[in-house]
């Protein structure tokens, strides 16, 4: 198992500038403090400016909260992907967009945009802003019963194949005690341990020139995933599966007994 350490939390030109996070972190934060403490592996780190896109494991529903946090300790804003209909909800979007979360349309209509439309959006986006946002690459909360990361789908890749803004793979362990995998109750007490491992920024360099086709963000897909897989790997201190964990394929194998 990984030796993780405390880090107090890092202060940065992004948190010091006002914004609507100081509200949320003042609100949020003592009580989820109260519930949780982080422990880093000690090359756990965020670039202290610019874009990127942090990629996490996903196995419990309060991991959005527990990875923000974890953001804002590493010294930057966390903002994630939502959908764009939730931006047009009085006050919840006004949130949304001060906060500056990135919108993006549902699945199939990004699909019937053009070829990386939604990508670019969000790209430009997050150049403009300077900003990290947070994109789980499974799309959902993993179905693999150990709760090891499973097949990812096309998001974080083509997002950051589009840009060129860095691609961070992120592992973290502990927030199944919390609250686990389609609970519905949080369990505070006694308080919990959620232990994070940042890895280096993605090689996405062997892509270069290449198509962003399907087989290219499959390729780098599964790229990521072995990386989030190998840092959780070494965060739970055991070895992951030989093979990872595919929805499509154990649908059909279920479907096929009836």
């Amino acid at each position: 198992m990984v030796d993780t350490v405390k880090f107090r939390s890092r202060s940065s030109a992004e948190k010091r500038r006002p914004s609507v996070f100081w509200v949320l972190a003042s609100l949020i934060l003592p009580l989820w403090s109260a519930m949780v403490r982080y422990r880093f592996t000690p090359q756990s780190k965020l670039p202290e400016s610019g874009p990127f896109i942090l990629a996490p494991n996903h196995y419990s529903e309060i991991d959005p909260i527990a990875m923000g946090a974890a953001v804002w300790h590493l010294g930057r804003l966390p903002r994630f992907m939502a959908k764009a209909s939730l931006f047009k909800v009085p006050v919840l979007g006004t949130l949304l967009r001060r906060s500056g979360q990135i919108p993006v349309e549902r699945e199939g209509a990004a699909r019937s945009s053009a070829r990386g439309g939604n990508p670019i959006g969000a790209a430009e986006s997050l150049i403009a802003a300077e900003a990290g946002v947070i994109v789980y690459p499974e799309g959902t909360l993993t179905r693999d019963p150990d709760l090891w990361p499973m097949r990812g789908k096309s998001g974080a890749v083509r997002l950051a194949l589009v840009s060129g803004i860095p691609l961070i793979p992120v592992a973290h362990w502990g927030t199944q005690e919390l609250m686990p995998r389609y609970g519905k109750k949080i369990h505070p007490f006694p308080r919990k341990t959620i232990r994070v491992s940042v890895g280096e920024p993605l090689d996405l360099s062997r892509f270069t020139g290449r198509t962003i086709d399907q087989k290219t963000v499959s390729e780098a897909t599964n790229l990521l995933m072995d990386a989030i897989t190998a840092l959780l790997a070494e965060l739970r201190g055991e070895p992951a599966p030989a093979e990872r964990w595919d929805p499509s394929k154990h649908q059909q194998s279920e479907t096929g007994r009836f």
